[in-house]
């Protein structure tokens, strides 16, 4: 075991990736000698060189449509778009191309390619640099959608989804990148894509969430135990396909929801959440399932705080959901 922030882990699993199988080939705006903005390549392209390591133009759509030729092509590509807000010029590639290839050719060609995207807010980036785009992409049938919470998920989700035969966009939450350690398995290991996990035990209310905003999830959950209030929090890891037994199974027992997540409320996975849970756990529910989430409007800049679903609006929502 080592200790690695998510950062680290990142760049741990590409490294290891790289190692296993010359397929496997990154590109983006400054991943190669700057190691990214972020770092998370660093080092990278001293060991396995520039045509492993690419810088590129400042495109996201080139950068995209790059990495869809090299994946029908026999490589393995992961594109990074430096800032999650900077992927709409690529929507066209990752909607209409790369999820669409498998469906199109009827299996012939697939697109195998892990999208790295640094999302979110809590780095005071402002309504450019701050935006979690996961929704348009949930929507899309061809592409898988991960978001890790921690530095142990990221390393083992990330190995594993540059095994899939499909499109995978990778949501690396910023604000988690050095936020905290762990311990973390050396060399190779995997995390299922599509499998949630309980990392809380409760029997009152159950509370989702994934990404940065699983840890304001807990200690929103231990905030609440002080009101003898049980939360049982689940981390979704993968947003698309979702793990919706999981959280079925959890609502059967504690009969109420409640749901965080960094996007903005309207049209977001929440609402897709509760759909669910009203469809299999209906006659379970006690109390009106809960969304707590940004705001709809732009990301700001200085009221970033008050945007966040931060663990101080989580606290409300599972009192009066456990209280109902």
């Amino acid at each position: 075991m080592t200790q690695m922030n998510m950062v680290s882990a990142v760049n741990d699993a590409l490294r290891i990736a790289m190692q296993n199988d010359e397929r496997v080939v990154l590109l983006g705006e400054d991943v190669g000698k700057l190691g990214g903005v972020f770092r998370a390549t660093a080092g990278l392209h001293k060991e396995f060189g520039g045509d492993r390591v690419i810088d590129t133009p400042l495109s996201e759509t080139g950068i995209i449509g790059t990495a869809i030729g090299m994946a029908l092509n026999g490589l393995r590509p992961i594109p990074e778009i430096q800032f999650g807000d900077f992927i709409y010029p690529a929507v066209d590639q990752l909607i209409n191309e790369a999820a669409k290839y498998r469906y199109r050719t009827g299996g012939d060609f697939v697109c195998p390619m892990v999208v790295r995207v640094p999302v979110g807010g809590g780095i005071r980036g402002g309504h450019y640099h701050s935006q979690t785009p996961e929704t348009m992409f949930i929507h899309t049938a061809g592409l898988k959608v991960v978001c890790p919470s921690n530095p142990y998920d990221a390393k083992g989700l990330l190995l594993a989804a540059i095994r899939e035969n499909d499109p995978v966009l990778f949501l690396e939450p910023k604000r988690v990148y050095r936020a905290l350690k762990m311990d973390v398995p050396e060399g190779s290991y995997l995390v299922e894509l599509s499998r949630a996990k309980v990392v809380r035990e409760g029997e009152h209310v159950t509370l989702v969430a994934w990404g940065a905003m699983l840890l304001e999830a807990i200690a929103a959950a231990e905030e609440v135990k002080e009101q003898g209030i049980e939360a049982e929090v689940i981390d979704l890891r993968t947003l698309w396909p979702v793990d919706t037994e999981t959280v079925v199974e959890s609502v059967k027992k504690t009969g109420r929801m409640v749901i965080v997540h960094e996007a903005a409320k309207a049209c977001g996975l929440g609402g897709e959440m509760v759909a669910q849970i009203c469809e299999k756990a209906f006659t379970h529910l006690q109390a009106p399932p809960r969304r707590v989430t940004g705001w709809d409007t732009p990301f700001p800049y200085t009221l970033e705080n008050e945007y966040l679903p931060l663990a101080h609006r989580i606290v409300p929502a599972l009192t009066e959901t456990a209280r109902y």
